[in-house]
């Protein structure tokens, strides 16, 4: 694993008017930073800045030769404070409802200030790691040149906001939160079509369905390798993205974006609805001509951006082909 490296940030005031001392990690791969187009990661709810080796979360889509290839490209990215990925208790945040996603965008835009990066060749994340990505794009709408939000919105859904403020609760007045938290969630992630298919009512024994076997596994999984702190903020992320700041339209803050974007939406999710994509790409194409949408088919929901790598990759080989890297001298990419 790349180790962590740390970027102090003091006297970080939230929107909410509160002031932390934070301490940013990150890793990189591929190539040595500021020596390629650089392109940042934004990881998942549970997921982590470990993007690709060992326990990597991405490697098949991220790696030598692979779509996005490390070869060509230098791979930052940032753990979301409060994550826990450090094992550091320090960086721990309890007041979890301190924090937006975009506090967590304004966070990423100092870590890149401290590293001297000025321009990003891309920024792609998945699901929550989408939102922080089109917050990031919001707050510095000349810094990406391709914004790839996968399985996301620019904002939190009422649908979205229900299903956090369940698991919120769950998180808060369960007797074993996390892995009853993790399991609601895993029913949100994949579909009824998906879990037919893997289980058809199978039991793994006299008093147990598979599926429920399945779902256990999942929460005993995160109740070892989580903590409930880091749980907690990851889902006070999720449920605060809005890039307009509930003051202004999307329209007008969209159209300043000046990157190419590629949403890439799922058409079973039941997380995230690709009619909210299809909605978005619709409007934000009435004034924006570099934008456009694929649709990853498939029968697995949300998770599907994990699963579906062949589907992604081919919708992404025309953004990471060394055609598209030559096309601009490094001296774009770096301070």
């Amino acid at each position: 694993m790349e180790k962590l490296k740390y970027i102090h940030i003091p006297d970080f005031l939230t929107d909410s008017g509160k002031t932390y001392s934070i301490n940013l990690s990150y890793q990189t791969f591929g190539k040595a930073l500021n020596n390629a187009p650089i392109v940042l990661v934004n990881h998942a709810l549970t997921a982590n800045s470990n993007v690709i080796g060992e326990q990597g979360w991405w490697n098949d889509l991220i790696g030598t030769n692979n779509c996005i290839d490390t070869n060509l490209y230098t791979i930052l990215a940032f753990n979301i404070p409060g994550n826990g990925y450090d094992n550091k208790t320090e960086n721990l945040i309890e007041n979890y409802k301190d924090f937006t996603a975009r506090d967590i965008a304004k966070l990423f835009t100092l870590g890149l200030e401290r590293l001297k990066v000025e321009q990003l060749f891309a920024v792609i994340g998945g699901s929550v790691g989408g939102g922080i990505a089109w917050e990031l794009a919001a707050l510095k709408p000349n810094l990406i040149e391709h914004l790839i939000p996968v399985a996301t919105d620019w904002k939190s859904t009422d649908w979205l906001i229900a299903n956090c403020h369940i698991q919120d609760a769950i998180l808060n007045h369960s007797s074993d939160p996390l892995a009853d938290a993790r399991m609601h969630a895993m029913t949100l992630y994949r579909t009824p079509e998906s879990l037919k298919q893997k289980f058809e009512r199978t039991k793994k024994n006299d008093a147990l369905f598979n599926i429920e076997s399945w779902l256990n596994y999942h929460g005993d999984t995160l109740n070892n390798r989580f903590s409930l702190a880091a749980y907690k903020m990851m889902n006070q992320i999720l449920r605060t993205i809005d890039i307009t700041e509930e003051s202004r339209d999307f329209l007008e803050v969209a159209s300043k974006i000046t990157s190419n974007i590629h949403i890439i939406t799922i058409n079973s999710d039941l997380f995230f609805k690709a009619e909210e994509n299809w909605t978005t790409f619709v409007e934000l194409k009435s004034v924006k001509e570099n934008v456009n949408i694929h649709e990853i088919k498939s029968i697995h929901g949300h998770d599907a951006f994990l699963i579906e790598f062949d589907q992604l990759a081919r919708f992404l080989k025309p953004v990471f082909s060394p055609k598209t890297k030559i096309k601009t001298s490094k001296k774009q990419y770096v301070a």
